[in-house]
């Protein structure tokens, strides 16, 4: 496996989240310009786009204001050899709520659609569901490198080394074989290899990016599947997320996921997001699509 050791993930995310200003250009939208992150299938990574668009929808924004939520629609494949367009429509400003329709596009077309909401910090009411207990601490669990130290793939290679996340499973991964138990769960730990800039948008924008990477794993744990399935076709349809509580991602954060259901070709999985204080900093749920050879 070749490795090329001046490579940065850190860096690397944040150049990713850097979009261009698309040199001041403006239709009825706000106009930004970012790249992908190279990829084995040359296809773009659903979070990385994720994470882009919310960095869009927040640059037309007052500073005060932060993402509490967001849906979005992933519409076709991106091409990471082609650069990403991304329009900010201004759907309202109220006093206290901003909402922003953001639409990724690859040659003039939408690869994704998403709208997102923007809220002045607030108090109120305030409770949350406990984290798990008897989880291991994440330095005492292998990291994804340790684990595909031995499969010479561009795949492995780019999940053990160019991900901008320190992804430690703490199940049995089903990276490349099936889990030892057919359980609809899953749980990790992650954060980024290095400390990132302050800014809630940024850490939040990250966290949306690090989000897509397994939570459709407990569909395939569920069955007995693994991402080498032969002839498995895979691939997220939706994504929402809400942000409960402030988050750094470059501290380690739990990622606990379920499969409530599966069923026409699709699966949904639903994830908590624990800081290691144990608050619950956000949620998500996807719905992918899952075909498997019969």
């Amino acid at each position: 496996m070749s490795i090329d050791e001046s490579f940065d993930p850190t860096a690397s995310l944040l150049e990713l989240l850097n979009l261009s200003w698309a040199g001041g250009a403006k239709t009825d939208e706000d106009i930004f310009v970012g790249g992908s992150q190279a990829e084995p299938r040359k296809r773009v990574f659903g979070g990385q786009v994720l994470g882009q668009s919310l960095v869009a929808a927040a640059r037309t924004v007052p500073e005060d204001r932060i993402m509490h939520s967001m849906h979005g629609y992933f519409l076709r494949p991106g091409d990471t050899e082609v650069p990403i367009t991304f329009g900010v429509e201004r759907l309202r400003d109220g006093r206290s709520f901003s909402a922003r329709r953001s639409h990724a596009y690859q040659n003039g077309k939408p690869i994704l659609s998403m709208i997102a909401s923007f809220q002045v910090p607030d108090s109120g009411v305030d409770h949350q569901e406990e984290m798990p207990a008897g989880i291991p601490d994440p330095e005492d669990l292998p990291t994804t490198a340790e684990l595909l130290k031995d499969f010479d793939h561009p795949v492995a290679e780019a999940w053990s080394h160019r991900r901008p996340m320190d992804i430690r499973h703490v199940m049995d991964p089903v990276y490349v074989r099936a889990g030892r138990e057919k359980t609809p769960h899953n749980a990790v730990w992650m954060k980024t290899f290095k400390p990132m800039p302050d800014g809630e948008n940024l850490h939040r924008a990250a966290l949306a990016y690090a989000s897509d990477y397994t939570l459709l794993e407990p569909v395939l744990r569920g069955h007995g599947l693994a991402w080498t399935t032969p002839g498995m076709s895979i691939a997220s349809l939706d994504h929402a997320m809400w942000w409960h509580r402030p988050v750094r991602v470059d501290d380690w954060l739990l990622y606990v996921q379920e499969s409530p259901s599966a069923s026409a070709a699709r699966g949904l999985s639903t994830g908590r997001i624990f800081n290691r204080s144990g608050e619950l900093v956000a949620t998500v749920a996807q719905e992918g699509m899952v075909r498997v050879p019969q």
